[in-house]
């Protein structure tokens, strides 16, 4: 029987192995999967010494479009994207102009995404103290979820939420059958850091990082986890930045809540003097904190109990990221090409098959997409085949974001990204975008 395409002699990383196998790949859906498989095929892929894995898929981008393409831009972001061997993103509702409230504004972003994504795609919709009656709307378009903010998010257009804006909009959220995730820090303690550091002249980094403590996010967990725990509503908390606030998500999942967190991976290889080092670039928040903290992520996620690991990427054009007033640059770190080979730089102490429920089964799993995140018969053929045992200098060059201004630039990674693959179709191959648009709205399957 005749296929579109064969990929023979790889290390196929599954949910629980990895194995050397050949894959058979027809209407952009693997059909088949073995040690060695017969057949002919239209083209096929000698992917000997390389290791497959599903394709990333990342749940937390902003790219920025519509209203702010000079931003990032769909484009530039999905490019960027492939390059790091994603083949899904889910996009942020906020930084978009308008954000992603309502019907309207999910229909324009998702005309933008239709016609310039290479690589499928979900829409986040938005939580805000205006936009409850609207909840049920973007549930019928298809969003993944609903994004809420704890602290000021920075866009004027997208309100953080009040105890009780939040209360009501996971009761909604559980009746919709979608979750809630939350960026978690507290208002009032970073907003009155902020007015002191501020009132004292000081507008260093320092400053900022103190204006931002564990303590706010941890309080901001907790709250989250009480609300959602009232209302049956699942929960996630986006980017978590210490040990204790992954282990607050953890023992209230043990208690039966649908619970759980992601982190991103300046958390877990830049710390402050990073910040210190690098200025604007490695603007967060949450901040980024010390080294132990770095290493406590690891061990957490190594348990299971860091459940994805997302780039929160969000760039900005550069004269954002400039300012003697530090409170006043933009606050994100442009990754999201990075993910996995950061990741991958950490193998064999984070196994592989680990590394692929981390960007790809736990999040399909998490979000309810069917047929992605897996490499098993029947599933789409979402892949990026890896040179495991070759390394490179990130070069600013190298990157297909709009600005490049990422902090891994002269970073050495372990894992050369040489072909992603999109439903069967190859889209980046050695270091070059190989194929036009054709990306699709991912909805989730609704409980």
């Amino acid at each position: 029987m005749s296929s579109d395409l064969i990929i023979r002699g790889g290390l196929i990383v599954r949910v629980d192995s990895a194995e050397i196998g050949d894959l058979v790949i027809d209407a952009g859906k693997i059909v088949e999967a073995g040690p060695s498989v017969s057949g002919v095929s239209r083209a096929e892929i000698d992917a000997t010494g390389l290791t497959i894995f599903p394709g990333l898929i990342d749940s937390h981008v902003h790219f920025n479009e519509p209203g702010r393409t000079e931003w990032e831009g769909i484009a530039s972001g999905s490019a960027a994207l492939v390059a790091g061997g994603g083949t899904c993103f889910f996009d942020m509702p906020l930084n978009s102009s308008p954000p992603v409230l309502d019907a309207e504004s999910f229909d324009l972003k998702l005309a933008a995404a239709n016609a310039k994504s290479l690589t499928d795609f979900g829409l986040w919709g938005g939580l805000v103290p205006g936009n409850l009656d609207r909840l049920e709307e973007l549930a019928e378009r298809g969003v993944v979820g609903f994004k809420a903010f704890m602290s000021n998010s920075g866009i004027a257009d997208f309100q953080s939420v009040d105890d009780l804006s939040l209360y009501r909009g996971m009761q909604k959220a559980k009746a919709l059958g979608l979750l809630v995730a939350v960026h978690a820090e507290s208002e009032s303690i970073t907003s009155a850091l902020t007015a002191e550091m501020l009132a004292a002249g000081r507008t260093d980094i320092t400053a900022y990082l103190e204006s931002r403590p564990m303590v706010a996010e941890t309080e901001a967990i907790e709250r989250a986890i009480l609300l959602a725990e009232e209302t049956g509503c699942r929960l996630h908390i986006v980017h978590v930045s210490t040990p204790r606030g992954v282990e607050l998500v953890h023992r209230a999942a043990a208690r039966g809540g649908d619970f759980t967190c992601e982190t991103c991976p300046h958390y877990l290889v830049l710390n402050r003097h990073d910040v210190e080092r690098l200025g604007a670039a490695a603007k967060c928040a949450p901040p980024l904190r010390s080294s132990d903290i770095n290493d406590g992520l690891w061990t957490a996620m190594s348990a299971g109990k860091i459940r994805f690991v997302a780039s929160d990427h969000s760039p900005s054009p550069p004269e954002m990221k400039t300012s003697e007033n530090f409170f006043k640059v933009w606050g994100g770190i442009a990754g999201v090409q990075s993910t996995l080979p950061i990741l991958l730089s950490r193998v064999p102490r984070l196994p592989l098959p680990l590394v692929g429920r981390l960007i790809a089964s736990n999040v399909a799993d998490r979000f309810q997409i069917a047929g992605k995140g897996r490499i098993d018969v029947g599933m789409n053929a979402d892949l990026v085949l890896v040179q495991p045992n070759q390394s490179f200098k990130l070069k600013r060059e190298d990157l297909l974001d709009r600005h490049k201004l990422s902090p891994y630039v002269g970073r050495t990674f372990h894992g050369v990204i040489k072909k992603t693959v999109l439903r069967g179709s190859v889209v980046f191959e050695d270091g070059r975008i190989v194929a036009e648009n054709g990306g699709r709205l991912i909805k989730p399957v609704r409980r």
